[in-house]
């Protein structure tokens, strides 16, 4: 079962992280990280062990990244991380994000879903803000892929009607 993070995960969640991240899978996270972000964490649940976790962070207005998409190795294979992805997609939908990013190891997965690998270069200057404080600072090692959810004039077109909406002036189906 899928689920928001709550306060009482986050030991669990940087196990799982922190478990791969020493395998140079991912990078790790500390306590407090976790803690700041624990909003943008999606758990899955299976006989009440947390077996996967995925975190879609907000960096900008039409930008999230998918960070963090973590499965516990007995359960990896089997649409853990798919299903913790597809999680963070529908999410980002939700938020009327148009684009998302990570920064991986595992390109290939991702390109499953529907992203793209690019030059790292091409991803806008306020994604490298948190990097200063990476350990492989300045020398990253990830691959940056990117997905499209929806082109800009429609996600315009859907910000206007749903404010227009929440606001009365417009009433559904009309």
């Amino acid at each position: 079962m899928i689920r928001k993070a709550t306060v009482d995960d986050v030991g669990a969640i940087q196990k799982l992280v922190n478990g791969h991240a020493q395998k140079g899978e991912m990078l790790p996270r500390s306590i407090g990280d976790i803690c700041d972000n624990i909003r943008d964490f999606f758990i899955y649940e299976k006989d009440g062990e947390i077996i996967g976790c995925c975190a879609l962070h907000v960096t900008w207005v039409d930008l999230a990244e998918v960070r963090s998409l973590a499965v516990a190795s007995d359960f990896q294979r089997i649409g853990v991380g798919t299903a913790l992805l597809d999680a963070c997609i529908e999410d980002a939908i939700r938020l009327s994000i148009k684009k998302l990013f990570a920064l991986t190891y595992k390109p290939a997965f991702f390109e499953k879903k529907g992203f793209h690998t690019i030059d790292k270069s091409e991803l806008p200057h306020k994604v490298w803000v948190a990097c200063v404080n990476c350990i492989k600072f300045p020398d990253c090692d990830e691959i940056a892929v990117v997905k499209e959810l929806y082109d800009t004039d429609k996600a315009s077109v859907c910000h206007v009607e749903k404010v227009m909406m929440t606001n009365g002036f417009v009433k559904n189906g009309n």
